[in-house]
């Protein structure tokens, strides 16, 4: 009674083990994000960003960004825009921008992620939500 007890328990134990394990963290790639390809000198455009109420713009002024973390030679701005906000079901466009994102003179291959926190300036103030891509550079 007491071996199969203790194998149970030996059982379970390697189970949660097992479990716990393979739960560890992935470096380089977060599998949600987006994945970006640039090559040296080339410019993307990223998204629409705006900030829309009752299909009508909140904003006080054109959003800002910058990099918290990525490689060097990545910058990334907003070009002032009128966006249409799609996810909203808005029929007119809004105020907005595009956001771009350029890579300068790339030496070598790199594979890394990219965070960017964009600033909208409000009414009611600032918010300051981040967003993280993956980003692949090619000289």
């Amino acid at each position: 009674m007491r071996i199969e007890l203790r194998a149970a328990i030996t059982i379970v134990h390697l189970g949660i083990a097992g479990i716990v394990g393979s739960a560890g963290a992935h470096a380089q790639t977060i599998t949600n994000s987006p994945t970006i390809a640039l090559r040296g000198g080339e410019s993307a455009e990223l998204a629409d960003i705006y900030w829309v109420v009752n299909c009508r713009s909140v904003l006080k002024s054109t959003p800002e960004a910058e990099i918290l973390d990525g490689p060097p030679g990545v910058s990334v701005a907003i070009k002032a825009a009128m966006v249409t906000p799609r996810v909203q079901r808005c029929p007119k466009a809004v105020p907005g921008g595009k956001l771009v994102i350029t890579a300068g003179d790339i030496e070598d291959h790199s594979y890394t992620t990219l965070t960017i926190r964009i600033t909208y300036h409000g009414r009611d103030g600032d918010r300051k939500p981040s967003v993280i891509y993956n980003l692949s550079l090619f000289p």
